[in-house]
């Protein structure tokens, strides 16, 4: 019993052994560096033990991402190659993505034959999305006219950077990529509005059919569902993997020193992000009745996932499942969820407006209030046509300074912690895409986090006899 005490409280005295004297070296410098590196690696191999002890995948997810930032700092030639473990993970999420929207989506629709109730959810899904990013929007205006994160900042050239170029779209372009010409190409692109799209007619289509032949069909995407749902529990066993190679291939190739010029703007980006979470987020799941500590529990292996890999993609089937277990019907989270990824992107609203201010900032350009305002509403426009772009968000502010005649090499700037910022909003993203199928289901009259709570203890009743 002591020993079991003493693993556990191991790493928290490392930690703050390890806390101290890096605090005392920031002073005097004193400290050598291999003491620093023997007790830096002390403690990771006292959190993977604790892990280990453990047994759980929340624990591994995140041991997982300290050991690769401690990876890549200190041995960044052999993390910059492990960037293949998170390539893997990615991949094998990928392939659920497909199966598991047109299953929940399908079965959502043909399973109850309410047609009405799939256009009722399409409004009010488009109405609290257009709510909630606007409240992004200028809260992102704020932050970044409060800190002038941008000013000051001194031209650094960044020769090795480059961004990824992306053809550029009209209206017409942006309305025709939501709807599929061919499914197996929407499937193979991961074009996930796309296959919304294609879901959702094929429901309806079922529902005209006749009953017995509609029957095989219903039943056949209820059993997938379920399916894919295993199927995600399975992959989520070699997240750990992934996050750590995500995370040792960033620092291997970032560094930290060259955090050091935009430190002010991404310190600005998060606390951005945490006053939208408490000043927007909070209050509408105190206003659905949404149980807090329960939502936080559910979702927190969720928003550990995207925040590692950056990825909305490999948070999408946990997320499902998670909302699920929360009481909200399956149905709902099918529609709403994939919907979300290409018009709920609240952390990427918030980061787009300030991103685009500080590039002004940085260029030594006033922007009036008004003209601020046009040039985010340009951005939120052009930011649903780029679904799938790589760094997407760096190729529309790309396009937006060529608009109103900005200089480019902030955004080159940008780049070089895009992966850090991508991280936060990313985790923005997927936790608002939860809160608003609870949202929507609320609307519906059918979220019910009582009944699934008793629902969950039966099933753990059941699993322990």
């Amino acid at each position: 019993m002591n020993i079991y005490r003493f693993f556990n409280l191991l790493p928290f005295i490392l930690i703050t052994i390890t806390g101290m004297l890096y605090l005392i070296n920031f002073f005097f410098g004193v400290i050598p560096e291999t003491l620093l590196f023997g007790c830096r690696w002390l403690f990771i191999i006292s959190i993977i033990i604790f892990a280990f002890r453990k047994k759980n995948l929340t624990i591994w997810i995140f041991v997982a991402l300290i050991v690769g930032a401690c990876l890549g700092y200190d041995f960044p030639t052999f993390s910059g190659k492990l960037d293949i473990l998170s390539k893997i993970f990615l991949k094998l999420i990928k392939t659920i993505i497909a199966p598991l929207i047109f299953a929940t989506l399908v079965h959502g629709i043909a399973g109850h034959s309410d047609l009405k109730q799939v256009g009722r959810m399409g409004w009010k899904s488009l109405v609290y999305f257009e709510v909630v990013t606007t409240f992004a929007l200028f809260i992102g205006l704020m932050a970044i006219n409060i800190t002038q994160a941008g000013v000051g900042t001194k031209k650094i050239d960044i020769v090795h950077e480059k961004l990824p170029e992306a053809a550029s779209q009209s209206w017409e372009d942006i309305i025709l990529h939501i709807f599929p010409e061919n499914i197996a190409k929407s499937v193979a692109e991961g074009q996930v509005l796309q296959i919304v799209i294609f879901s959702i007619i094929f429901g309806i289509a079922l529902i005209m059919v006749s009953e017995n032949k509609r029957t095989f069909m219903v039943n056949f995407t209820d059993s997938l569902a379920d399916t894919m749902f295993k199927f995600t529990n399975i992959i989520m066993y070699f997240a750990p993997f992934g996050v750590l190679g995500a995370m040792a291939y960033t620092i291997a190739h970032m560094g930290l020193d060259a955090l050091i010029p935009l430190i002010k703007l991404l310190l600005t980006l998060y606390g951005a992000l945490i006053v939208f979470v408490l000043l927007v987020f909070f209050p509408i799941a105190l206003l659905i009745k949404m149980p807090i500590k329960r939502f936080i529990k559910e979702i927190k292996d969720v928003a550990f996932l995207a925040f590692s890999t950056a990825s909305s993609e490999a948070a999408l089937p946990k997320a499902m499942i998670a909302m699920e277990r929360l009481g909200v019907p399956r149905k709902v989270i099918a529609f709403v969820m994939p919907t979300g990824y290409t018009f709920n992107l609240d952390g990427t609203t918030l980061y787009l407006s300030l991103a685009s201010v500080f590039v002004a900032q940085a260029t030594g350009m006033h922007m009036s209030l008004t003209h601020q305002l046009v040039m985010i509403l340009v951005l939120i426009i052009t930011s649903k046509g780029v679904a799938g772009v790589p760094r997407a968000s760096l190729v529309i502010l790309m396009g937006t300074a060529n608009s109103f005649n900005l200089e480019e090499w902030p955004i080159l700037m940008i780049l070089g912690i895009d992966t850090l910022m991508d991280m936060a909003r990313t985790t923005i993203n997927v936790i608002g895409n939860c809160l608003a199928s609870a949202v929507i289901a609320k609307w519906e009259g059918e979220f019910d986090p009582d009944g699934a709570e008793k629902r969950l203890l039966e099933e753990d009743r059941m699993h322990n006899t």
